[in-house]
């Protein structure tokens, strides 16, 4: 009988505390709350502006009476648009895989081979990381232009796919890799590149996703280089672009028309790949 009474009361004790712990936490929901509005204000404001009618003041000077797609159907229809995003897409897509595929094979030699110099090999090739890109713009301009890749697709992308930050990333990873994985392989007789393609990608494939957004995310927003070895519209990214409409004494919304679909991409890789990205953040915490 003591038993039986006492169980209720045990858990009317718990449902008690509950909804305590629950409102002892309403200053940190306060907080994320405000921190978010923060985060969303300048987009929701680049809308704002971007539906808004030219030559209306708008926010935060003044509400728009009116919103309208017109300047979106303009910043479509302007000339070098589309060529600009299609060239951000080639930029951006071709580094992608690339950088993915020489990071995940460069990670793997990395952590889990053994050959002379490795780690001198590594830590030197990390070092670089240190070496702000701003003071090897003009040395890489100079060679890449000698080479005869100013103003082309590969004098583009050729010269951003030596990735540490990935190489580092993907050791990190790798490393936590069973080596018992790689043992049976080895004893079953397959080759270095079947163990890569048969163990390596799938069990790495939450951190390529990650990896592969942003490195995406670098790219399309890439400004400093493509501004520098691009001089026409026919290798000129978004970002360079939208510059030049710029320059060009374009009305505020019409360019936040611009950025607000430069970053329709953007939005589309995070979501398509969202559930990766959660899976990467899980594993690391398991592992």
């Amino acid at each position: 009988m003591t038993l039986t009474a006492t169980r209720p009361a045990a858990a009317g004790t718990r449902q008690a505390a509950r909804p305590r712990r629950h409102g002892r936490r309403w200053p940190l929901y306060a907080l994320l709350a405000v921190m978010s509005l923060l985060t969303l204000g300048p987009f929701i404001a680049m809308l704002i502006v971007a539906l808004s009618p030219r030559g209306e003041p708008t926010v935060p000077a003044q509400w728009p009476d009116s919103f309208t797609f017109d300047n979106l159907a303009q910043v479509l229809e302007a000339s070098g648009f589309t060529e600009w995003t299609f060239n951000s897409l080639v930029y951006s897509g071709v580094s992608v895989v690339v950088i993915l595929l020489t990071a995940s094979m460069a990670g793997y030699a990395f952590a889990k081979k053994r050959f002379p110099g490795r780690d001198t090999i590594l830590w030197t090739f990390l070092a670089t990381m240190m070496v702000p890109f701003q003071a090897t713009l003009i040395p890489l301009y100079v060679l890449v232009s000698d080479l005869g890749g100013a103003d082309t697709f590969w004098g583009l992308i050729v010269p951003t796919l030596a990735n540490s930050q990935a190489v580092f990333l993907m050791r990190q990873f790798i490393l936590g890799l069973p080596d018992e994985l790689f043992d049976a392989a080895k004893v079953d007789g397959a080759s270095e590149l079947r163990v890569y393609w048969t163990i390596v990608v799938p069990l790495t494939k939450p951190i390529l996703a990650t990896l592969g957004v942003f490195v995406f995310l670098w790219h399309w927003n890439d400004f400093l280089w493509p501004l520098v070895i691009s001089q026409s519209d026919s290798t000129r990214t978004l970002t360079v672009g939208l510059t030049v409409l710029k320059t060009e004494e374009l009305q505020w919304s019409l360019m936040m028309s611009s950025a607000a679909i430069s970053a329709v991409p953007c939005l589309l890789v995070f979501f398509l790949l969202q559930r990766y990205l959660v899976n990467s953040i899980a594993m690391t915490g398991l592992k």
